[in-house]
């Protein structure tokens, strides 16, 4: 059974910093892209940050120079750096893995930007 958990969501002051962590179990990591994703109420779900199995990346514009993803396979997870956070970076993130037609999802994990 694969799983998908993700941790390290909090409340955090604006310019503050997080780490997200997904660990990922029951699949072969090392061969799946993964992919964070975040989603408010109301919207659609948007990525952020992908990291291929061959360490490529890729973020969205509002999130360049600020979060940095990375891999770690030997421990199956991937993980978010979030600095200079901002109020609109206020979401639920979800960790996402994908290999061909086969994709899972973590259950998301909430980061709270606010004074």
């Amino acid at each position: 059974q694969v799983q998908l958990v993700e941790s390290g969501g909090a409340l955090v002051q604006p310019g503050g910093s997080l780490r997200l962590s997904c660990e990922a179990s029951g699949l072969i990591f090392a061969i799946y892209n993964m992919d964070w994703y975040r989603q408010v109420p109301g919207k659609q779900r948007e990525l952020v940050a992908a990291v291929t199995s061959g360490t490529s990346t890729n973020y969205a514009d509002s999130v360049k120079g600020r979060f940095t993803i990375s891999r770690d396979n030997a421990k199956n997870t991937v993980y978010l750096q979030m600095n200079a956070l901002k109020p609109e970076d206020t979401a639920a993130y979800y960790c996402r893995a994908s290999y061909y037609h086969d994709t899972y999802w973590g259950q998301g994990t909430q980061v709270t930007v606010s004074s």
